[in-house]
């Protein structure tokens, strides 16, 4: 009786890996596990002071979020991206960016509307999963195609992830506007990913928001950001979505009913990460350093190095199936994510994070480079 119940969905991903995992710790100085990107890093004090400091959370918190963290929001994108927003109607805390990419089709109502979903063709897998979970397709169609004129027909929700994970590309300005156009002329809703946009390694400027190419209207669109990557909170679960007021009022009270709320502590936290501009400097310096090591390293190993103008990972490539090259750096004692996660469109690349410790990067990096002899 049991097997008629469940949503039956495959087998985590990264549950294949164990294999190359077992490989590349037998290396006689250990493995440098470069497949996943979670901050290794500590959390800024200042944020874990204020998470303590709001410990005594004894009532209910609001699915909205406090007026004080609705206004930290606000000014965080007027501060890194020039955007103004009304922190009461276009702002919304999330539980992580992951809980509302998997959800927004069922919560969006896709499947009573008879709408599916398109994503990029490499991409986080989250965004077919988050179709799969709503009982709807998910199509595989690039910004890029949507800018020059591929039909949305049948699409109720078009994702957007920029910088993208796993290739690290930056949709510039004039595309973004154009993906909005037709987003907006085919009544479509527009979602973009965005919370790798302040580790932007061409520019000392973060990544274009989508906000930034809606302009003044924010209607049909949402934005959708962590704070995981740029404050070390994965563990927090900090994020939020903004834009469009009629489509935050629906997904706020939607959320009430399910009970999705940010706990208390971990909205004072936000408030203090958000404010707090000289941690995000720091955090995105030292993974720079680690950028520029592991890069020289894979080059020398023999890697092409795609996209990756920004956020936590080099898309690299040696033109072979991605499992063999996920053999060959096991090898050595590295483990990268394996392209085929990301779509049919990636198979040939693989996935190098940067979020190792300094220590684990140089170990990596000089392992390369020796195998390059």
């Amino acid at each position: 009786m049991s097997s008629r119940f469940g949503l039956n969905l495959p087998d985590y991903p990264w549950d294949r890996l164990t294999e190359f995992r077992n490989r590349a710790a037998e290396h006689p100085d250990g493995a440098c596990d470069l497949s996943i990107g979670t901050p290794v890093d500590p959390t800024p004090q200042v944020i874990q002071s204020a998470l303590s400091d709001a410990g005594d959370a004894h009532g209910y918190p609001t699915t909205a979020g406090t007026d004080e963290l609705r206004e930290a929001i606000a000014w965080w994108y007027q501060n890194w991206h020039g955007v103004s927003l009304d922190p009461a109607a276009e702002v919304l805390p999330t539980i992580g960016s992951k809980e509302m990419v998997a959800w927004l089709p069922t919560l969006l109502g896709l499947r009573q509307a008879g709408l599916d979903v398109a994503c990029p063709s490499a991409a986080y897998p989250t965004y077919e999963m988050g179709a799969t979970i709503a009982g709807v397709d998910c199509r595989r169609l690039d910004a890029a195609d949507v800018a020059a004129g591929a039909s949305l027909d049948g699409i109720g929700l078009l994702w957007i992830n920029t910088p993208g994970n796993p290739t690290g590309e930056v949709l510039d300005t004039d595309t973004l506007a154009e993906v909005v156009r037709r987003a907006r002329s085919a009544g479509v809703v527009l979602a973009s990913d965005e919370c790798y946009g302040l580790l932007n390694w061409e520019s000392e400027s973060p990544a274009p928001s989508i906000l930034n190419a809606a302009g003044d209207d924010h209607s049909g669109v949402l934005s959708v950001y962590s704070m995981s990557k740029q404050s070390n909170l994965a563990g927090y679960r900090a994020a939020f979505v903004t834009g469009d007021s009629q489509l935050i009022g629906d997904l706020t009270r939607s959320r009430k009913h399910a009970g999705m709320i940010v706990p208390f502590p971990v909205q004072a936290a936000m408030i203090a990460g958000l404010r707090d501009t000289a941690h995000v400097i720091e955090q995105k310096e030292r993974y720079r350093t680690r950028r520029e090591l592991l890069r020289s390293g894979l080059e020398a190993y023999g890697f092409r190095i795609d996209h990756s103008s920004a956020g936590l990972y080099l898309w690299s490539s040696a033109d072979v199936n991605c499992w063999d090259s996920l053999s060959k750096l096991a090898e050595i004692g590295i483990i990268a994510g394996p392209g085929e996660f990301y779509g049919e469109a990636a198979t040939d690349h693989v996935r190098i994070a940067l979020t190792a410790s300094d220590e684990r990067i140089r170990a990596a990096a000089q392992r390369l480079h020796m195998a390059a002899g």
